[in-house]
């Protein structure tokens, strides 16, 4: 298994061969210990794949997949369904692919190369759009975290379903926890984004969407589920 590019004919713009090189200078070796580190912090991913619940069949795009870990742990949750993910990251996909070998499941996960603000699943995937998009803890690190959305609802079927789960405010957890965590998160180029729920209503009121938003673990993260009607 290969990394399959969008820009597989040279066509990458500038833009984006820059976040690929910029994201590959961050996990060309936290890679190596990503999954192990970030399982301590980055709360929710496991409830966001327990209510994905595809139908047998349903086709799943993860936006910024990374290493693989969500797009492993929901195929061997839901074995009928297919997966597919995308990542600026050629790094983090060449660690995805192997996580995907490894558990011996080619058959049913997919990865790409492709920017999250543009990419065509048609012309990757051969698949033009999904029952389910999920993105979790990705839009913290995507300047165009807005773009982001509007594309990912734009690749969704009638009746599809939008999940995320990111960086909340931590209202609620105590000011030095949150000052702290806030600081750490500013090294890495990750920032929670405080204007989500305002962008995903007037997103879901474009598309006459039912939007379901929480913010779980005392505001540390926020969750959405964005439904398109049928």
């Amino acid at each position: 298994m290969t990394i399959v590019s969008e820009y597989e004919d040279g066509g990458q713009p500038a833009w984006s061969n820059e976040a690929t090189h910029r994201m590959n200078r961050m996990y060309r070796w936290q890679r190596f210990i990503y999954d192990a580190t970030r399982r301590y912090y980055l709360l929710g991913r496991d409830q966001l794949i327990a209510e994905l619940a595809p139908a047998p069949g349903a086709t799943v795009l993860e936006v910024g997949c990374g290493t693989g870990r969500n797009l492993v742990q929901a195929a061997r949750r839901y074995p009928q369904a297919v997966f597919y993910g995308i990542d600026i990251s050629t790094e983090m996909l060449t660690t995805a692919i192997a996580s995907i070998a490894r558990n011996e499941l080619t058959d049913t996960v997919r990865v790409a190369h492709g920017d999250a603000t543009n990419f065509d699943p048609a012309r990757i995937f051969a698949v033009p759009s999904f029952d389910h998009v999920m993105i979790s803890y990705s839009l913290s690190m995507i300047p165009g975290w807005q773009d982001v959305l509007d594309h990912a609802v734009s690749q969704l079927k009638p009746g599809g379903r939008l999940h995320i789960v990111d960086f909340g405010h931590q209202e609620r957890l105590p000011k030095i926890a949150s000052k702290l965590l806030l600081r750490w998160l500013t090294l890495f180029d990750v920032m929670p984004r405080r204007e989500l729920l305002d962008v995903l209503k007037t997103l879901a009121e474009r598309h006459h969407a039912n939007l379901d938003f929480n913010r779980p673990f005392r505001g540390y993260a926020q969750s959405a589920v964005l439904t398109l009607p049928t």
